[in-house]
């Protein structure tokens, strides 16, 4: 079945690589299959790496490389002295995509704006349950619904949000993916023709790449959209050749069947550095991999069990074996190279017998649990069963019986957000805007119970700082306010936080342009490939 499955993959990428023979084309081996097209519904970055990033665009963006917000398709805007009114200016002259599937009749307007945002928190929108299980996580655990009063359009290119209270970190969330605007006109015709669940098959949007086709866990193939607003990209053609296995993506790459390769084995990155075809690009990244614990099921729901569990794991061991020295071990959620970290928290120390102790002094002994591990690789924890494994051999010197467990990609996303879930889930975050808001709120707080939120953790105490940090635009008050919910993450241990890593990024030398995101993305624009 594996051998099968390869040469499907290969004829799948060997067609769309001919299709475009006579064309520049960027060959990226991609990490995974994107879970649909639709960026709003997801969290993951290869989704977004294969849907907001190639084919659609925001009102802000993000500066190449950096976290600075700059314009997007809005040219400008205007924020009230209180800080509740964003008047956004479009763009003019923006067009959506033409695709096979779609013409369209008009430039972007505001329109598309209200329509992209107003689908994710009004449930008597038609397209807010348009695909079964759509939760819409980001708006929702960023407590969006809760926080915009309305949107309104003042005119074609104008569009005023109102929000019930200042958010300090608002338009750097409108730089995020979930933000990503879509096509109105598209909405409506895919609505006429009774086949809404295109939106999230076949994306039209307003980005540097145009959808042309997907062949599930095989490829995807893009062509540079001539009608972008920021200039035709210098490549012609770009193929996503999804590649699971981290090895078989560095075999491609000094082969020279893909250009570009994202997480590497930690064993191969010297190898791969010693290619002379090859560049190789690291970063720190804004990351933390963690072991959440579901709180709300026992014995996971006492504090002392989650510290002892926390106790008897190897955390140095664990960066060791899975990165080689590329990581380092994690205290706090958000990493060290983001502002308002708290170096004073102290982490739970690897302490087997204290940890035994501890669960015979909580009633708990003969403890059967089960452990996540994630089925892909991601630039915080490159490989999750190795992890698990670790772990799971340490917690039996504990008494604790550990059985790993795992799903394909968008399963386990989608059921390790279950409240009634058993066991721990491996994950992990990399920052989306560089705020701490968005590690800190979106992936701890009651807003994102059920979500994000995968420790399924409510403290009231930790969510009334977020609320405070939100709210108050001096970054000194707000600094106090995430070093001060650090100390209460840690104290209460909802995750057992594992690493920060190094990121690394393989390419052909021929590559040009391509800038390494501390985001976390993998962005196409702006780069060239030499023939």
């Amino acid at each position: 079945m594996k051998k099968l499955t390869t040469l499907l993959a290969a004829t799948a990428l060997a067609s769309v690589m001919g299709s475009a023979a006579w064309s520049k084309t960027l060959v990226y081996c991609s990490e995974g299959s994107p879970e649909g097209f639709d960026p709003g519904m997801y969290t993951a970055g290869t989704t977004f790496d294969a849907s907001s990033r190639t084919v659609y665009s925001r009102l802000v963006e993000f500066k190449h490389g950096g976290t600075e917000i700059e314009p997007g398709l809005a040219e400008s805007w205007e924020v009230s002295d209180d800080g509740t009114v964003y008047t956004f200016k479009l763009r003019p002259g923006v067009k959506f995509q033409t695709t096979d599937f779609f013409t369209p009749t008009r430039d972007l307007n505001a329109d598309d704006v209200i329509f992209s945002f107003e689908r994710q928190y009004k449930e008597d929108n038609k397209w807010n349950k348009y695909v079964a299980g759509a939760s819409w996580e980001y708006f929702a655990g960023m407590g969006l619904p809760e926080l915009i009063k309305s949107i309104e359009k003042v005119d074609d290119l104008t569009v005023k949000f109102t929000l019930n209270r200042p958010e300090a970190p608002f338009l750097a969330n409108l730089g995020m993916d979930f933000a990503s605007i879509l096509s109105k006109e598209y909405a409506d015709k895919l609505e006429a023709d009774g086949k809404m669940e295109l939106m999230n098959q076949q994306p039209v949007g307003t980005g540097p790449f145009t959808f042309v086709a997907y062949q599930p866990d095989a490829a995807i193939r893009y062509k540079a959209n001539p009608d972008y607003y920021a200039g035709k990209e210098k490549i012609d053609d770009l193929v996503f050749a999804i590649t699971t296995d981290a090895a078989v993506r560095a075999q491609k790459l000094k082969a020279g069947e893909c250009h570009i390769m994202p997480y590497p084995n930690a064993a191969d990155v010297e190898g791969l550095k010693a290619d002379p075809n090859l560049t190789v690009m690291e970063q720190e990244g804004l990351n933390v991999a963690y072991l959440a614990y579901n709180t709300l099921v026992a014995p996971f729901d006492k504090v002392e069990v989650r510290k002892a569990l926390n106790m008897a794991v190897n955390k140095q061991a664990i960066v060791d074996a899975v990165f080689q020295g590329a990581a380092t071990v994690a205290k706090n959620p958000i990493p060290p190279t983001m502002w308002s970290y708290n170096d004073a928290v102290e982490d739970d120390k690897y302490d087997p017998e204290a940890a035994k102790k501890m669960l015979s002094d909580a009633g708990v002994s003969d403890l059967k649990m089960k452990i996540w591990a994630m089925p892909v690789s991601r630039p915080y924890m490159l490989n999750a069963r190795r992890a698990a494994e670790l772990m799971q051999a340490d917690l039996a010197k504990v008494g604790v019986q550990a059985e790993i467990v795992s799903f394909e990609w968008a399963e386990y996303l989608k059921r390790s957000s279950d409240k009634d879930r058993d066991g721990a889930v491996i994950l992990g975050w990399t920052g989306d805007n560089g705020d701490p808001d968005n590690f800190m709120h979106t992936l701890l707080g009651c807003d994102a119970v059920g979500g994000n939120n995968r420790a399924q953790w409510c403290n009231k105490e930790f969510d009334d700082l977020m609320t405070k940090a939100k709210v108050t635009a001096d970054v000194a008050e707000r600094t106090k306010y995430y070093e001060e919910a650090q100390v209460i993450f840690k104290r209460e241990a909802p995750w057992n936080t594992l690493d920060h890593s190094l990121v690394v990024m393989p390419m052909s030398k021929k590559v040009s342009g391509f800038m390494m995101d501390p985001l976390g993305i993998h962005r196409f624009d702006g780069v060239d490939i030499a023939e």
